[in-house]
């Protein structure tokens, strides 16, 4: 059973050593020097015009949590998607009923104004 194991451990083993080495050898060779544009926070490669105080509105995170949400939910479409003659009838049936009760939920949200930015 280790024998199926081995190439997946020699590629993370080796992977990790890689990546160990690659960072010592940073810290051991790279310049540091510290300047005022290296330590400013940029978003997109633009500076930042947010200050440290500043805080985000509750849409911000509740799109957020939707989005993450409803994405979920359609990833567990895609296996049965893959399989669905082996499935048969039953499990069509069973991908409708999910998708109309996502369309439930998403006009719910909708009409709740959840999608409005404010």
């Amino acid at each position: 059973m280790l024998r199926s194991y081995l190439p997946a451990i020699v590629f993370l083993v080796l992977g990790g050593t890689i990546g160990s080495l690659f960072t010592v050898l940073n810290l051991l060779a790279g310049k540091r020097r510290r300047n005022r544009a290296k330590e400013t926070p940029y978003e997109s490669g633009l500076p930042s015009e947010v200050q440290r105080g500043f805080r985000f509105g509750i849409s911000f995170y509740l799109v957020a949590m939707l989005f993450i949400l409803f994405d979920i939910e359609v990833i567990f479409l895609y296996p049965i998607a893959l399989q669905l003659r082996a499935f048969g009838s039953f499990a069509l049936l069973e991908t409708i009923v999910f998708v109309i009760l996502l369309m439930v939920a998403l006009v719910y949200v909708w009409r709740r104004g959840a999608l409005e930015w404010k």
